[in-house]
């Protein structure tokens, strides 16, 4: 490629931080073979379709970059469970899997470099609880704490002692947990 190609991949970095989509790519003037040149260069790290991470800015990513990424992926996609949990510290240790939330209803591919457990929920009950969390490099949908604690006992059935104790002494919250139990159906669980 030109070098001029290079001068413009310098602009896109001071111009954007982290992640850039193809369309703006476009717009500073790449085409999709200077864009897959210089992903294959190691300028930009494919994170999804139509998603590309600026890999040669040598900026690490965020602590949360999987939660931005399956979100650039889906959309629809909500962070659950234990994974909810650690990205809202209030478990230390980050599981294995992305815990993943997506509508009964959506099939978008999500196939991330990192593993993730997708959960299926019905329409009815996939929104409760959700929220959407702006970051500097991008947002993503995560559910609460209590709609966390509550799908952690209903689909795993253990959850952290040192976690209920937390809750046990916040006792707004705990009333919190009580009702999206009531909502989930698993307030005997409780």
């Amino acid at each position: 490629m030109r070098r001029s190609t290079y001068d413009k991949l310098e602009t896109v970095y001071r111009k954007f931080k982290g992640y850039i989509g193809t369309p703006e790519l476009l717009k500073e003037g790449f085409s999709n073979r200077q864009i897959a040149v210089m992903a294959e260069e190691g300028h930009l790290e494919k994170v999804c379709h139509g998603y590309y991470w600026l890999a040669g800015k040598k900026e690490d990513k965020p602590s949360d970059y999987k939660c931005i990424e399956v979100c650039l992926s889906d959309p629809r996609a909500i962070i659950c469970m234990n994974s909810a949990l650690y990205y809202q510290g209030e478990i230390k240790e980050e599981p294995e899997y992305l815990d993943v939330a997506t509508a009964r209803t959506d099939r978008s591919l999500l196939s991330m470099d990192f593993p993730i457990t997708r959960h299926y929920f019905s329409t009815n009950n996939y929104l409760i609880g959700a929220k959407k969390k702006e970051t500097e490099f991008g947002c993503y949908n995560i559910y609460d704490i209590e709609r966390s604690i509550c799908d952690v006992l209903r689909l795993e059935s253990y959850i952290d002692i040192e976690t209920v104790d937390k809750i046990k002494a916040k006792e707004e919250q705990y009333r919190r947990i009580l009702k999206y139990a009531e909502l989930l159906r698993i307030k005997k669980q409780l």
